[in-house]
Order: structure tokens, then C-alpha cells, then sequence
């Protein structure tokens, strides 16, 4: 069963912004056609340090099809996330980037769709199906983990096909078999497909491959949402495609299908760019391996080698350790979304129709907000620190009603894996691991961050 989908934008977005309508804000465009996509690609942190540092926190661009407005620092943060006022779309921001690969995805909605869809999938993330998770996340980290000792590991790839696996067991219910590498290849065009310049799926771009790596996946769903509605399995595939809305009405099929694609490449993608991020730094500051693995020493494995589930909130430093990490490699660099009604910030009028973005990783190495941001300092996430600090100075899950419904999976799953890990092995770095990352779609080092996990003697 497949799932057409159109090409245009959806009737009832507001057409977007021309140039002149913004140039009272300063910017540049670029160059015609292209503006400044390339520049962005090439080395989007320092196109970004340079746009911020001659026009201000407020400046406009012109990339990826068409002209935009970003706002910077923890207000613009708050004003947009926080939406107090609902002035920003957010299936308007991501619609052009995303809605050819991950269209009706949580992401892409808005306000009351958005909130009815969300309450149908927060089923997956209550107590007792997270207590499942983590014994289904302590089995299948152990049984890997155990083979990464002592031998050349290239950490990104493996974490990504681990985190894969795990997804799969975890939402799906099921293993993926044989069609694994095709199903990780296709997760991969369609993340990939998010920022070519070329946004149309002409023959042999990697637009094209990203909407053929997506009916694929709709289509893997889709074969197995009759025998989920019909059958009684507890995983959140089966549930999900059983539930109800506040209609008394289950979800369309393509509904489902289209959020489980979504989910799934948020629940390998984001995690596995989260902790490679956290594994590099601990490899970088073996000072703070020794902190975490004394934590995790004290609070003792049980018989089958895991941390109980009961136990894994009291893993502070690691939590802290972790936030630290997302504030140094935020796995979602900037979030876009477009103005539907005009406002103002820092002294500019914006008009309706604008694509808004705010910089969460400019944001995040604020010098005002993070003294020696550079600095690798889980103790900026003391309970004292993060109090004396705006709310919206960290946002690596976003904020507002967008707030990443996995937020606690991923959590949840990166305290398992480093107490797995810092339990059995020292991590060891190869000579300059790490040192270039690819800063989009979604971060990952350049060389898969070569190192060792050496055994504790």
C-alpha cells in the first residue's frame, strides 16, 4: 500500500516572504537563485558567528529557497518557543525542508492537531511502558557493548546501527531483520535530503532518493498497521495503531505510517548524534569518566549486569554530564517556523508570512550565558546553576508545546548506555578523534570518532 503525496505546500500556508518585504532588517541575500546556501553548508557555525557578529542578534539571510529571519539568545528563544500567542507555525518553518520526506510527522503540525496527535503518542511514554523500555534498552546495550572491547571501534557507526536495532525492538516490537541495512540507508537519504539545495525530487538528486527512501518506509509501515489494529501486542506500534483520538476514532492508516517514520528516525537519528557527542567528550576528559563511574559503582549493577530502572534518576553527574554534551553538539542546531501574525523583537517589525529561526547552538555558547563556553563543565547543571540562568538559555529539545515528546527515552537511554559502558571499559580516543563534524542536518563527526574501549583491569 502506497501513499501519494503532493509536492506544493499545503493550501492554507501563508505564502512566504519576499525579500523587500524584510530588507528594513539587516542581512544579506546572497547570490541570486542560491542566496547563501552554500555558504551555510560549507561551514554553517562560522557563516553564523560572521552573520551575528556585523548585524546583530536580529539579521536576516536568504538560503534553502528563500529569505529568513533569525533571531538570537534565550528571549528570541522563549518568545518563539514558548509562543505565548501562537504566532509561529511550526509546519510552516519545517514544511519547506521536511515535507516532501516527513510530512504529517509531530513536527509538522500545529496547535490543535498538533495537541491531539501528541496525546495519542504520549501513550508510548508513560511509566510502565518506560519501565519496558529499559529492560528492553539494558539487554540489547549489554549484548553489544560487550563486543566493543579492546578492538578499533568507530563509535558513531556502531551506536548508529545500535540505537537502530533498539528503536526498532523498542517502538516496533519487533527485529529488523534482513532489511535492516536498507531501512538504516533510507533513514539516512531521508535526513540527508532535509538540506540539499535542490529541493525538488528531480532524476538523480538526493531529493529524489530521500521521497524514494521515504515511500519505502511508509510502505514497510503500512503492511503491518491491519494485523497491529487487530491484534493485542503492548509495543507503541501496536498501541499506537489502536488508539483513539478525542473523536473515538483511530487514527488513518497514513497518519500512522507517517509518524512512525518520523519517530523512528528521531529515536535512532537525534540519540545516536547525542551520544557520540557524550562518549568523545568523557574521551576527552577522562577526569570526568572517573566521576561518572564512581557514580554509577555506588548505586551497583544488579544480578543481570544492569542498572534497575528504579536507580537510573539518581545517575546526577552522568544527567549533567550528558546536558552538557547537548549544549555543546545540540543534535538540532537551529529550529525554524514562520510568522503567521506580524510581531516585534529587538527593535524590528517582522511581518506574517516570515520564516523565523532561532539559533539554539549560537545560544548555547553564549559567552554572557556560559562563561568558557568552549569548556567542557557538566557543574554549569548543578540545581544553583541552572536556576541563576534564563529557562530558555539551554534548549536542546526545543520548548512550548513542541518540547520533544522523547525527550525522557533519550535520556533514559544514554544513562543505560553509559552505565554499561563506564562499567565494564576506559575510553580511549584515536589521536584527534572527533576534531571536524558535519554541523547538519544532524551532527556527526567526519571520521565516525575512532577510538578504543579498553577493559577496566
Amino acid at each position: 500500500m502506497a501513499y501519494a503525496h503532493t509536492f506544493q505546500a499545503n493550501p492554507h500556508w501563508l505564502p512566504r516572504q519576499k525579500q523587500s518585504a524584510i530588507h528594513a532588517i539587516p542581512g544579506e541575500d546572497g547570490l541570486p537563485f542560491i542566496g547563501n546556501t552554500f555558504r551555510m553548508l560549507r561551514d554553517p557555525v562560522a557563516f553564523g558567528k560572521r552573520m551575528i557578529d556585523t548585524y546583530g542578534p536580529v539579521f536576516r539571510n536568504n538560503a534553502f529557497g528563500g529569505p529568513t529571519v533569525t533571531l538570537v539568545g534565550p528571549d528570541a528563544n522563549e518568545l518563539v518557543l514558548f509562543d505565548r500567542d501562537r504566532v509561529f507555525s511550526s509546519e510552516q518553518g519545517w514544511g519547506p525542508l521536511l515535507n516532501l520526506l516527513f510530512p504529517r510527522g509531530l513536527m509538522l503540525m500545529d496547535f490543535e492537531k498538533h495537541r491531539a496527535d501528541r496525546k495519542v503518542m504520549a501513550v508510548a511514554f508513560k511509566p510502565e511502558p518506560m519501565r519496558h523500555y529499559a529492560e528492553t534498552l539494558n539487554a540489547g546495550i549489554s549484548r553489544a557493548v560487550a563486543t566493543w572491547g579492546n578492538k578499533p571501534v568507530r563509535f558513531y557507526d556502531a551506536i548508529k546501527e545500535l540505537t537502530l536495532d533498539l528503536a526498532a525492538e523498542s517502538f516496533l516490537g519487533m527485529p529488523l531483520g534482513p532489511e535492516a541495512t536498507r531501512i538504516n540507508q533510507a533513514f539516512v537519504d531521508e535526513v540527508q535530503a532535509s538540506i540539499t539545495p535542490i529541493r525538488i525530487p528531480l532524476p538523480g538528486s538526493q531529493m529524489r532518493k530521500g521521497v524514494r527512501a521515504r515511500a519505502y518506509l511508509i510502505d514497510l509501515f503500512a503492511r503491518e498497521i491491519p494485523a497491529r489494529r487487530a491484534g493485542e501486542g503492548q509495543d507503541f506500534f501496536s498501541q499506537f495503531c489502536r488508539a483513539t483520538g478525542d473523536d473515538g476514532q483511530p487514527l488513518p492508516a497514513d497518519a500512522i505510517a507517517d509518524h512512525m517514520n518520523f519517530l523512528m528516525m528521531a529515536a535512532h537519528d537525534t540519540i545516536t548524534s547525542s551520544a557520540t557527542s557524550l562518549i568523545m567528550l568523557l574521551g576527552r576528559n577522562p577526569d570526568w569518566q572517573e566521576k561518572l563511574r564512581a557514580e554509577i559503582a555506588d548505586l551497583g549493577m544488579n544480578a543481570e549486569g544492569a542498572l534497575p530502572y528504579s536507580q537510573l534518576d539518581r545517575l546526577e553527574l552522568t544527567d549533567m554530564a550528558f546536558k552538557e554534551a547537548l549544549r555543546l553538539i545540540p543534535p538540532v542546531p537551529s529550529l525554524p517556523r514562520r510568522s503567521i501574525k506580524p510581531f516585534d523583537f529587538g527593535g524590528y517589525h517582522i511581518p506574517a508570512g516570515t520564516t523565523v529561526s532561532v539559533s539554539v547552538a549560537y545560544t548555547h555558547t553564549m559567552p554572557e550565558l556560559w562563561p568558557d563556553p568552549q569548556r567542557f563543565d557538566p557543574l554549569r547543571f548543578t540545581p544553583e546553576a541552572v536556576r541563576a540562568r534564563h529557562k530558555y538559555a539551554w534548549v536542546p529539545f526545543g520548548g512550548g508545546a513542541h518540547m520533544c515528546l522523547g525527550l525522557h527515552f533519550a535520556t533514559m537511554q544514554i544513562r543505560i548506555l553509559v552505565a554499561q559502558l563506564l562499567s565494564r571499559y576506559r575510553i580511549e580516543l584515536d589521536e584527534g578523534a572527533g576534531a571536524q563534524w558535519q554541523a547538519w542536518p544532524i551532527p556527526r563527526p567526519k571520521d565516525g570518532l575512532p577510538l578504543r574501549f579498553v577493559p577496566l583491569g
